[in-house]
């Protein structure tokens, strides 16, 4: 058959949609998109039923590059930086002196155990060094590994800043490995020129984008995913050429432009997470399409047991000793360990010596392939497993029906809450001009049955009918009080119960926003009740998020450690009806505080 341009494009569509169908039937099995991809480029091979002929290192490892540049960039543009804040010192340390260690560890071994010549056995130790942020983004960003606190943003700014440290250790090693008289310690200015410059640029060109789709005006709204494609490309480019690491300057750019406020910003979000997954199928197929399986065989024996070392061993004790100047708790720690996925920077670091013509090169590559087939079929699967096992799993986020299709800005106090209401629910036959929400409230959609529309002051709540409204973050609580309490109290006392038209609304404040450990923090609650309601405040009751309460209208705490807590006020009246308000506060550790001070 003769191989035409319309046969290509044929192909090419059904590898991918053959990629799209697996994948999700792989999130029902808990089974990571990356094996499945990679295994479907396999499959489509030369050696598989596919019979595509790949053996490109130098194509693959380009097409490699570009993927990862956008994924990187899509990450830091979906990462808040209140998010990473707390977790910034010991995030970076992560990402270079683990890296480091990892790679001595897990090198040694190579030379003790699988008998390869030093360079070369810290040459692959250095290749599979770095966890992979396609991996980790594409796990930790699915319901099943929702994980507390900070666990998720500190992972993440890990997998996505410790590349710069592999891809320096993995080309330093190979140009010790083809010019013996060079030495070790000239990586070290090397690595601190990558790290500054791709700093550097990444926050300037990142300023500079900002100013730039802000200011350009264009007059047709898919010309700005357009441009923030070019500047990706740019700002890699430039980075790269002058000196710095391309890849840490994509993130940085990415995480500047996420946190500002500028135009279409929702849409360049969502085009993106569509860029980064299209990037993950192209990678991982064309990675998976270079590999021969019957060249695995040789392989397994060697592979497993480095994968073995580096999952129980190397990963472990380079995560306990680079933490060790940060009170993380033992559990999460552990947590940190187990999150060691390996993707396709490992495979993509394989082709450098490949293309090198370094010795021993294809042993490397079927070594550190089988690692991250290895590591996404332990990692990937047991990490929502783990994650409950260790206390360190977050409750399931619930599905909107109807808010899939709505976003509210994120730099503003919006929010959007999605509500049904159940039959005993007090709302049931009230209109909606009725309700008494709170001020500045609003129901922008409802859905009775099959039906979609936007209510007015006269639509009829009824049971099981669903409410898309739109509030602030301190009214949340208040507004599913009002619409979620049962017609009939469970309370004991035999007080009169509310008017209907009633609206209680909790609302804290403090005082300083953050704070160190030991400083005390003010809360002051505010409640009102608004309505035909004749009750009154009876008490003020407070949880502070760590495992201390208090009453009264206005307390002070003291936070002991570092860390985000949520404080709950719960507001009771009169007639023991109660609403309440929650809010976070971020303690700082004196370090942390320093390094922003010296940042700024």
């Amino acid at each position: 058959m003769v191989l035409t341009l319309e046969i290509i494009f044929i192909g090419i569509a059904v590898l991918f949609l053959i990629s799209i169908i697996a994948n999700k039937f792989s999130e029902r099995l808990g089974v990571p998109a990356l094996l499945i991809f990679l295994v479907v480029g396999m499959l489509a091979g030369s050696e598989g039923p596919g019979g595509i002929p790949f053996d490109d290192p130098t194509l693959a490892q380009l097409i490699g590059i570009v993927a990862l540049v956008y994924i990187l960039f899509s990450g830091g543009l979906d990462t808040r930086w209140e998010e990473i804040q707390p977790v910034l010192w010991p995030g970076i340390a992560l990402s270079t002196v683990g890296v480091i260690l990892t790679a001595v560890l897990l090198g040694a071994f190579a030379v003790l155990v699988l008998g390869f010549p030093p360079l070369v056995g810290f040459l692959l130790g250095a290749v599979v060094s770095s966890t992979d942020a396609a991996a980790v983004f594409s796990v930790l960003r699915t319901a099943r590994a929702r994980l507390k606190g900070n666990l998720r943003p500190f992972l993440e700014l890990e997998s996505g800043s410790n590349d710069p440290m592999a891809v320096l250790l993995t080309t330093g090693i190979i140009g010790l490995i083809l010019a013996p008289g060079s030495s070790i310690f000239d990586l070290v200015p090397t690595f601190a020129q990558q790290m500054a410059v791709g700093g550097l640029m990444g926050y300037g060109l990142g300023r500079f984008t900002v100013w730039f789709i802000n200011r350009i005006k264009l007059e047709t709204e898919g010309l700005y995913p357009v441009l923030t494609l070019a500047m990706v490309l740019l700002i890699y480019g430039l980075t790269s050429v002058i000196g710095g690491n391309g890849f840490i300057a994509v993130y940085l750019a990415g995480l500047i432009i996420g946190n500002s406020v500028i135009v279409h910003k929702k849409s360049l979000i969502r085009f993106y997470d569509g860029i980064a997954w299209l990037m993950q199928i192209v990678m991982f197929l064309a990675l998976g399409l270079l590999v021969f399986p019957s060249q695995l065989v040789s392989a397994f024996v060697p592979g497993l047991l480095a994968a073995v070392f580096l999952i129980l061993v190397a990963r472990p004790v380079a995560v306990m000793l680079t933490l060790i100047p940060w009170k993380m708790p033992m559990n999460e720690k552990v947590l940190v360990s187990w999150v060691g996925l390996r993707g396709a920077v490992p495979i993509i670091l394989a082709t450098y010596p490949l293309v090198a013509g370094v010795p021993n090169a294809d042993a490397i590559f079927n070594i550190v392939f089988f690692i991250v087939i290895f590591s996404a079929l332990v990692h990937g699967t047991s990490i929502p497993s783990v994650a409950r096992w260790l206390g360190l799993s977050a409750p399931l986020a619930e599905t909107g029906k109807l808010s899939r299709e709505f976003d509210v800005d994120p730099d503003t106090s919006s929010e959007l809450v999605e509500l049904v209401i159940p039959p005993d629910a007090s709302a049931v036959g009230k209109q909606v001009v009725d309700l008494g929400l709170p001020k500045g409230t609003l129901i922008i959609l409802m859905q009775k049955g099959d039906e979609r529309f936007v209510p007015v002051g006269s639509t009829v709540i009824g049971a099981n009918d669903t409410l898309l409204i739109l509030t602030t973050d301190e009214m949340v609580e208040s507004v599913r009080a009002c619409l979620l309490t049962c017609k009939e109290p469970r309370s004991v006392s035999s007080s009169p119960s509310l008017a209907e038209s009633f609206s209680c609304t909790a609302v804290i404040e403090k005082d300083p926003d953050r704070a160190e450990p030991d400083q005390p923090v003010v809360f002051r609650g505010l409640a009102t009740v608004s309505g035909d309601c004749t009750a009154t405040v009876s008490e003020m009751a407070w949880d502070f998020g760590d495992g201390t309460t208090d009453k009264g209208e206005t307390v002070s705490h003291a936070y002991a450690a570092a860390g985000t807590y949520t404080i709950t006020l719960v507001v009771t009246l009169s007639d023991n009806t109660a609403c309440r308000a929650t809010t976070d506060i971020t303690v700082y550790s004196a370090e942390a505080s320093e390094g922003e001070e010296q940042g700024r």
